[in-house]
């Protein structure tokens, strides 16, 4: 039987390794859950940013220089928005727009978020299983000092993520449920992988999501964590500033804080070898393992894509 595999991610870094786990595992086994925290109406289409950026990456149609959006992509309709006057701020591409537009047509017909994910997936044939990680409306809310209280893709894409953040939230996290097939997902796994994604603004909404902490903690299986910095530092996007602007010390050990009570094993960067002996002396139950975590290349991610499923050939010999 081959083991099954779930992977919660967000944003590009997660899209990478998600789609080194899809080119290693055999089809079938690999459910990514995917952050919802993002999703906004925009010219009243529904829009699922990140469940998008995974779908894309893994049916291997993603704009490789940006990490998100479709390759070859087309800009004539925001191109006549910019026409009519518009503040075009989020760039909706051509091939782009279909997706909103079947999702936002098929959300107004009464399917779920997880239907529609899944016939989207199938449609693009992709081996694996994409989910949100609830049906249910949650929205990342971002408090800034200079703009107040901004909804996520505001902060992130409208204003580039450069307002300074004194707090984060996750409005109807108090009433979003687990949708019966992720809770069947996490049930079934033999390994959770938590992507490098930030941790606050891609993986903290799925957590958010109710009984979501807890049921990742129920499961005995091992639980593996890629840190998403590398150097103190993230690859791409704000990881390290918001960490560092909510009082985390952005570091292994900041990371480590962030999900306590969750890891069994911590994976990181060998720029980050100098963190290793503190944070074995301040958690000595978390196993940490050393590896090149940067993934510039589909090789790179399929490289950390065996390492980390490695994980649980060691966790079987224990």
């Amino acid at each position: 039987m081959s083991l099954k595999v779930v992977a919660l991610t967000g944003g590009v870094g997660g899209a990478k390794l998600a789609y080194g786990l899809s080119q290693v595992l055999p089809p079938h086994t690999l459910t990514v859950i995917g952050n919802v925290g993002d999703d906004f109406e925009y010219y009243g289409l529904h829009i699922s940013p990140d469940l998008d950026t995974v779908m894309y990456t893994l049916a291997g149609i993603v704009n490789p220089i940006t990490g998100w959006g479709q390759n070859n992509e087309t800009w004539q309709m925001k191109t006549m928005l910019q026409t009519y006057g518009e503040d075009v701020w989020f760039g909706l591409g051509d091939r782009d727009l279909a997706t909103h537009i079947l999702r936002t047509d098929w959300l107004r017909r009464g399917y779920r978020l997880t239907e529609i994910t899944l016939h989207l997936a199938e449609q693009l044939q992709i081996p694996h299983t994409i989910l949100p990680a609830t049906d249910d409306r949650l929205r990342t809310m971002v408090q800034t000092v200079e703009y107040g209280l901004l909804p996520f893709q505001e902060y992130f894409v409208k204003h580039r993520w450069q307002p300074i953040v004194s707090d984060v939230s996750y409005d109807g996290a108090e009433t979003a449920k687990v949708s019966p097939e992720v809770l069947e997902a996490i049930q079934q796994a033999d390994l959770i992988i938590i992507c490098p994604s930030n941790p606050i603004l891609s993986i903290a909404p799925i957590l958010a999501v109710q009984s979501m902490r807890e049921l990742l903690m129920s499961r005995s299986v091992p639980t593996v964590l890629v840190s998403p910095l590398i150097g103190g530092k993230a690859i791409k996007g704000p990881t390290d500033k918001i960490m560092r602007e909510l009082g985390y010390i952005p570091s292994t050990i900041g990371v480590v804080q962030f999900y306590e009570g969750l890891l069994d094993y911590l994976i990181i960067d060998v720029a980050d070898a100098s963190e290793l002996k503190t944070v074995q002396e301040l958690y000595p139950k978390l196993q940490i393992l050393q590896t090149s975590t940067l993934m510039q290349t589909i090789d790179d991610r399929i490289s950390l894509a065996q390492y980390v499923l490695a994980c649980l050939e060691n966790e079987e010999i224990r």
